[in-house]
């Protein structure tokens, strides 16, 4: 897959020389709260990434993305695809940025570019995204790129160790 390329951003497949940035901001568990992607270890990381397809649209795969700002050439967060649903032409997108680049639309961008090229390019019927209710600033920008709220299940998964309400919110083809 080529690059998806924005005016400060790079949005590419993560790659093993990536592992280790990625495991810097993934493992600061303050930072992910939010996040079930949690790994434990730099090696964790590098085997999600060698084990990982390098073709991409493969159902109930999840495939990870390296967010790049183009300026200092720096990995800044990263975003997994899962293809799923009739033929895979769902698309459930993920998002985490480094703590030091947040607040600053980088995400906002990144997913709004990732929403383009799966509409378009891929011809996707239908992205969502799964969401902690208490993670208020990923609901506002799913909320700023036009996603709807269709759900809200109560305590439906779990989460270190605790229940936690999961929201999901998505965008069809048409609506983009």
């Amino acid at each position: 897959m080529k690059p998806i390329q924005t005016d400060r951003l790079m949005v590419r497949l993560a790659e093993l020389e990536d592992a280790e940035a990625i495991y810097s901001y993934r493992s600061d568990v303050l930072a992910n709260k939010y996040q079930g992607w949690f790994p434990g270890s730099i090696e964790e990381v590098r085997d999600y990434m060698v084990h990982m397809p390098r073709i991409l649209d493969v159902v109930d795969i999840c495939f990870q993305f390296a967010i790049v700002e183009l300026t200092g050439n720096r990995l800044i967060g990263d975003m997994g695809i899962s293809f799923t649903g009739h033929e895979g032409m769902q698309a459930e997108i993920g998002y985490t940025l480094h703590p030091d680049f947040q607040g600053k639309g980088y995400a906002t961008e990144a997913v709004n570019a990732m929403m383009e090229y799966l509409f378009i390019v891929l011809k996707k019927h239908r992205i969502i995204a799964s969401v902690d209710p208490r993670n208020t600033a990923s609901i506002r920008l799913l909320e700023r790129l036009s996603f709807r709220k269709e759900a809200h299940f109560r305590e439906s998964y779990f989460l270190r160790g605790e229940w936690t309400d999961d929201v999901v919110y998505a965008m069809l083809e048409k609506e983009f």
